[in-house]
């Protein structure tokens, strides 16, 4: 019997977790059955038992897809020479977000895990992993700035990083929960928070 390709399985790892991310967002973690993952994705129970044990794989999978787009953004950003205008910075970073909320839904279960965080052990460490890169990047591009002589001198570059850690919950829970936030708009408020005197 020929063995099956790592792509192959990989792909049919993906579609488990793209189908239970479907479910997840129409009905939550707590209301998703199994059943209901099987019958979304279209497999056995065989096929997704092969991948994942448990809901809770399945979760704790879809929680750590992709965490680090954000991070690696950042990355690429600091590196950049010349270093782009602040207000450039924060639309290509929503921007971003706001395609993991609306293309794909990467970032639409994002609550569901935070409120798992709240009382989850595993889920908690899974959400502090996340936020500590994206603020650890904010806080590298607030010393590029700094450095650059485009922050005073005495600016804290830690507390920066937390202060614009706050950009990607607020956005996504008001992108998911009003939907009359976009990254055009947000940028076009930090442009004139900036600018005020």
């Amino acid at each position: 019997m020929p063995r099956v390709s790592d792509e192959h399985l990989e792909r049919r790892r993906q579609q488990i977790l793209d189908a239970a991310r479907l479910c997840f967002i129409r009905k939550g973690f707590h209301l998703t059955s199994m059943q209901d993952v099987f019958a979304e994705s279209g497999l056995s129970a065989g096929a997704v038992y092969r991948y994942f044990k448990s809901k809770n794989e399945i979760i704790h999978a879809i929680a750590t897809e992709r965490q680090g787009s954000a991070v690696q953004l950042l990355e690429t950003i600091v590196k950049e020479d010349p270093l782009p205008p602040f207000e450039e910075i924060i639309e290509r970073f929503l921007t971003l977000v706001q395609s993991m909320l609306d293309d794909d839904g990467v970032l639409r279960v994002a609550p569901q895990v935070w409120a798992e965080a709240l009382h989850d052990p595993t889920y908690r460490e899974i959400v502090s992993v996340l936020f500590a890169g994206v603020r650890s990047s904010w806080t590298s591009l607030a010393v590029r700035m700094r450095d650059a002589g485009r922050l005073p001198e005495d600016a804290d570059p830690e507390a920066m990083g937390a202060t614009l850690m706050c950009l990607m919950p607020g956005f996504v829970m008001q992108r998911l929960l009003a939907g009359d936030v976009d990254a055009a708009a947000v940028t076009a408020g930090i442009r004139a928070l900036t600018g005020a005197r």
